[in-house]
């Protein structure tokens, strides 16, 4: 009888752990928002959004943010991420206007538009963390001619790209130690000058976060083939350690932008050693000369 007992109470346990699971981890698909919520969104999307993201939230100034195009973004990422995003650093020009509830609306809306079904109840604040979107599809089978990509050749040499792309959105980046970027409001300078205006436009958190996106972006570029160093020499693309360090980068940078998402100076400030450091390593093999007994790269790209 005991035995019986137990056997009974282990299934239970183990009956209420596979359903309080269920209830935990969902994808949007499983009607998780309700469709009054959605409708209170749709509200705030006309007053706060619409003019970036456009009538049919097709995209405008800012990016898509319904249909396939908004959903491969957010891919394996949590609604918390969706909602931390609107709340931090919506709308643009005014970020950390719309409260917690006001930005989970909004989510629900954005659902609704997709053509993902409601439930029920609404999204609370609470369930935001276990609830998913899609895993991102596998890739499609690659095109049967070979070589069937876009291909680009190198217009200048590592050190002028670096120059040009990679050094000013780093020190964006470094600026935030010093200067909080959310404290100021660029002006348009007197008399006209481009590069002046041009920071009247994008600045503050806004500039951050693209400085960030610039080097996940660009970084691979340093891997182009015909790639030549300043003093004519090929870039190293096929040394192992030399492809270690542009990956590294590309990870920081990844980094520094989940980070610049909270518009915490300190957050983003506390990176600036990583990303230094990660542009050291390889300036100090390859632009420096040997150091540490280094021989490798010693002089390569000087």
């Amino acid at each position: 009888m005991k035995r019986i007992l137990a056997l009974c109470a282990c299934v239970l346990v183990w009956a209420f752990s596979v359903t309080g699971y269920a209830r935990q981890a969902r994808t949007v698909t499983a009607g998780v928002y309700s469709g009054a919520q959605a409708t209170r969104g749709q509200q705030i999307y006309k007053a706060q959004c619409l003019a970036c993201h456009g009538e049919m939230l097709e995209g405008a100034i800012g990016p898509p943010l319904a249909g396939d195009a908004f959903l491969s973004v957010w891919s394996g990422r949590s609604l918390a991420d969706l909602v931390d995003k609107i709340e931090k650093t919506m709308p643009l020009g005014m970020p950390g206007t719309l409260t917690r509830q006001q930005a989970t609306d909004l989510a629900a809306y954005l659902l609704q538009v997709s053509k993902l079904p409601a439930g029920q109840a609404e999204l609370a604040d609470a369930a935001l963390g276990q609830v998913t979107f899609a895993a991102p599809r596998a890739a499609a089978a690659a095109p049967a001619a070979a070589g069937a990509g876009p291909s680009f050749a190198p217009a200048g040499n590592l050190a002028q790209f670096m120059r040009g792309v990679t050094f000013p959105n780093a020190n964006i980046i470094f600026n935030v130690q010093v200067k909080d970027p959310a404290a100021y409001k660029p002006t348009p300078p007197v008399p006209f000058d481009y590069t002046l205006w041009g920071a009247t436009v994008y600045y503050g958190w806004q500039s951050v976060d693209q400085a960030a996106l610039a080097l996940i972006e660009t970084t691979p570029s340093f891997l182009l083939a015909g790639r030549r160093c300043e003093n004519g020499r090929p870039v190293p693309v096929d040394r192992a350690d030399y492809k270690k360090y542009a990956a590294a980068l590309v990870d920081v940078a990844r980094e520094v932008y989940k980070a610049s998402q909270t518009r915490s100076m300190d957050n983003v400030a506390g990176m600036a050693e990583k990303l230094n450091d990660a542009c050291a390593n390889c300036h100090k093999v390859y632009r420096d000369g040997a150091q540490e007994g280094n021989t490798a790269g010693a002089n390569r790209c000087q």
